[in-house]
């Protein structure tokens, strides 16, 4: 939206909390040690280069005050004519506190990170585990979340497990390594055609998954995962991809909200309630006969949202008329593994092969920057021709006044 807006005659303030924009839907393969973080993230400034009417500001905004059009952050103020949230979603533990504790989440590349750093330092710590329990515990993964996130980091612990991580850990049986995958609803990928559904649960099943479906997990102490049905699982790892949440900001009237946390907004996007306040995206819940709990908290809405608001907001400054917000579904994917995918068109659903190719295409081609994609391209064809990742490196980052221990 922003690379919309700056082409006219106005000022953009773009405040956020991380000075790159990173691309989710990949995060996944940075937490699988198959790309680098750098390579699904371009910096906010870069986008911006001799663009004189942006200004980027890094920082946490905290609230809004909504008589003066003010937001308060933790660098100071930053006076405001229009105000467009597009502030995201979050994970969603749904309240349980040991998860939020213990689990790992899968929303962003220090994230990402973190779960890869995890899942590398339980395998070298299992090579000296005398006890059993122990190093199958350290080993095993639950993830929960039968979604994209959920299906695809599945897939990849399984087509690691089975190929490239012996080679790394011979000594090491990873016939004791179990991946597991809990969804609590009707089947995997529950957003996706029934067909789609099945085939990637067929998929995950052929790697070696576990897919527990009508199953949750209640509970992780950080040493075992507790189902509904009162089985206890020995995992050390357990990856929450089961649901997000849009974050908040202070400040707004409560009747702006509806009961799931999500604003309300009309056809073009205006918070309900107020006339200079717009939001986009996940915390944007747009209602309508064809969609009542608002579009799905996915990229494409954003985008087009995004895209539409840029040109409406120059006609409101204009004091001409804007035009509704028609939401162009384009179709969902998702990858399980080599030559496993499954891809959901509006005219057309099919999977395998093909589908992974196109689920490779349409991603790279979503990535800014001509050097990230190329980056992205050469990790890909790497992988395939080595069945290997390269970068299976435990990055952790040195604690204030510590010494070096070399």
């Amino acid at each position: 939206m922003a690379q919309t807006l700056c082409k006219r005659d106005v000022q953009v303030v773009l405040i956020d909390k991380n000075n790159y924009h990173q691309f989710q839907p990949l995060c996944y393969q940075v937490a699988m040690a198959g790309l680098e973080p750098s390579s699904i993230a371009f910096p906010l400034r870069k986008v911006f280069h001799n663009k004189k009417n942006v200004h980027v500001r890094i920082t946490k905004t905290n609230s809004v005050n909504t008589e003066i059009r003010q937001l308060t952050t933790d660098i100071g103020v930053v006076n405001y004519d229009f105000l467009v949230l597009a502030m995201g979603a979050d994970t969603n533990y749904f309240g349980q506190q040991n998860i939020i504790n213990n689990a790992l989440p899968m929303k962003s590349i220090s994230e990402a990170i973190a779960l890869r750093n995890t899942v590398l330092q339980n395998f070298e710590d299992a090579l000296s585990e005398p006890d059993y329990r122990e190093k199958e515990g350290m080993m095993s993964v639950v993830v929960v979340g039968g979604g994209p996130t959920g299906v695809e980091i599945s897939g990849s612990l399984a087509e690691m497990r089975n190929v490239i991580l012996p080679k790394d850990y011979p000594e090491i049986d990873f016939v004791d390594m179990k991946v597991y995958l809990f969804q609590s609803s009707k089947g995997i990928l529950p957003s996706m055609s029934d067909q789609a559904s099945q085939k990637s649960e067929d998929y995950l099943k052929d790697l070696g998954v576990e897919v527990r479906i009508g199953e949750r997990i209640i509970d992780f102490d950080g040493k075992y995962a507790f189902t509904n049905k009162g089985e206890k699982i020995r995992t050390n790892n357990l990856v929450w991809a089961a649901g997000v949440k849009s974050n908040k900001i202070e400040g707004l009237a409560p009747e702006s909200f509806e009961k799931n946390g999500r604003l309300r907004v009309n056809e073009i996007n205006l918070v309900s309630g107020y006339d200079n306040i717009f939001a986009i995206g996940d915390l944007a819940q747009m209602t309508s006969q064809k969609l009542p709990y608002g579009h799905p908290m996915v990229a494409q809405p954003a985008i087009q949202q995004g895209t539409l608001l840029a040109s409406n907001l120059y006609q409101i400054m204009k004091g001409e008329k804007t035009k509704p917000f028609s939401y162009s579904e384009l179709g969902s994917m998702a990858t399980v593994g080599r030559h496993l995918a499954v891809v959901d068109l509006p005219f057309w659903h099919f999977q395998g092969t093909f589908a992974w190719y196109v689920w490779m295409m349409v991603h790279l081609l979503s990535i800014l920057g001509i050097k990230n994609k190329l980056l992205i391209f050469i990790n890909w064809v790497w992988n395939y021709i080595t069945y290997d990742q390269s970068l299976r490196l435990i990055i952790k980052p040195k604690a204030k006044g510590s010494k070096s221990n070399t």
